[in-house]
């Protein structure tokens, strides 16, 4: 089994590579040195891996590339592979997310940008055409920016029907498809908002990450911007599972990868203290869906401890135990083999860690 982890960072990506079941990782030179890459992918239906990096240049604005062979080669367009047409106000400023759709739709690949947008490539990733549906909804005029701006940052293809897909937007809130994407509904109910004078409203949640369970494809689990949720019917109704966690603010939230039930969050103290919990690095699990937590710290640094872990720079891999892997701010890549029991450090002294994706081949 060989296991690839890529990072990416504020200044560049960082391809690792494991050969003997996590224990060790061989780290590759920054790609697209000194770009921050906010988005990564591995799609895996093909012959060989393809790794696609979202990537904001000062300069030349954002983009998208792909490699078929870790990193000796890329592929991007001439030009920009996310753009508005000329008669629409607006200009693609980020790529929050990259996903590939499922083996039934080779060459599929959906893209979440800034502002909140949703694009379709069918050349996987090479070209992307914005999916109007959403962009023309017409809620869209009263969706607002969150502290890192507007944005998709969060896109779910149903495991077993193309046709419906699951978006979640800072802010906005959950929004969901069941006709491929040409028309679109909130899906926010009992998820609050507590920035709006109507704590509960249908749309304008600040939802930070949301993830699908292994298990059964409408239980769906959301970090907000202050709380911790479970749905159970796809996304009509949101139940609270922040009561045994240590805060209900944070970033990423992480289902395991085969087992229903199992998933993994790391808890800020607030929004206006974004730190660890106690100035502790813990992750915590559930196994029991979000009804009770654990905290897991063995072998991560020892408090005092200050940096955060982003919305996407936390995630699992596919083997069996899966790994689960997380990055700072400070530049620190932890993994466990062991799906949290014990960790170990990949790298240090990165850039800032803003993402995180990780394969078994």
């Amino acid at each position: 089994m060989t296991v690839h982890l890529a990072i990416g960072t504020q200044k560049g990506l960082f391809l690792a590579t494991s050969t003997d079941d996590r224990r060790s990782w061989e780290i590759s030179p920054a790609h697209h040195a000194g770009l921050g890459i906010y988005s990564v992918a591995f799609d895996t239906r093909g012959p060989t891996v393809r790794v696609l990096a979202g990537f904001e240049s000062s300069h030349f604005g954002p983009s998208v590339a792909v490699t078929d062979d870790l990193g000796q080669s890329w592929q991007e367009p001439e030009k920009a592979p996310l753009a508005f047409s000329a008669g629409e106000e607006a200009a693609v400023e980020r790529v929050w997310q990259l996903v590939p759709a499922g083996p039934e739709q080779p060459g599929v690949v959906y893209a979440g940008t800034q502002p909140s947008a949703l694009w379709r490539s069918a050349d996987g990733g090479l070209t992307f055409e914005l999916i109007r549906g959403l962009w023309d909804h017409p809620h869209r005029p009263e969706w607002g920016a969150g502290f890192g701006g507007q944005a998709i940052h969060t896109i779910l293809p149903h495991p077993a029907d193309p046709s419906r897909l699951l978006v979640a937007m800072s802010t906005g809130g959950v929004y969901r498809t069941t006709d491929g994407g040409a028309t679109w509904a909130p899906a926010n109910r009992g998820i609050k908002a507590a920035h709006q004078p109507d704590p509960w409203p249908e749309f304008g949640q600040c939802v930070h990450k949301v993830a699908r369970d292994a298990a059964d494809p409408d239980h769906y689990y959301a970090q907000n911007h202050h709380g911790v949720y479970r749905t159970t019917d796809g996304g009509d109704s949101w139940q609270s599972i922040a009561n045994t966690l240590p805060a209900d603010f944070g970033f990423p939230i992480v289902a395991h990868p085969a087992r229903g039930g199992t998933l993994w969050n790391f808890p800020l103290v607030a929004d206006s203290q974004r730190q660890p919990v106690d100035l502790r690095c813990r992750v915590f699990r559930s196994t029991d869906a979000g009804d009770t937590w654990e905290p897991q710290q063995s072998g991560l640094p020892q408090d005092p401890y200050y940096p955060v872990v982003l919305r996407d720079a936390m995630c699992t891999d596919n083997a069996d135990p899966a790994g689960v892997y997380f990055g700072s701010r400070a530049g620190e890549v932890y993994a466990s083999r062991d799906e949290g029991e014990t960790w170990s450090t990949v790298a240090a002294h990165l850039p800032d860690v803003l993402c995180v994706r990780a394969v078994a081949v």
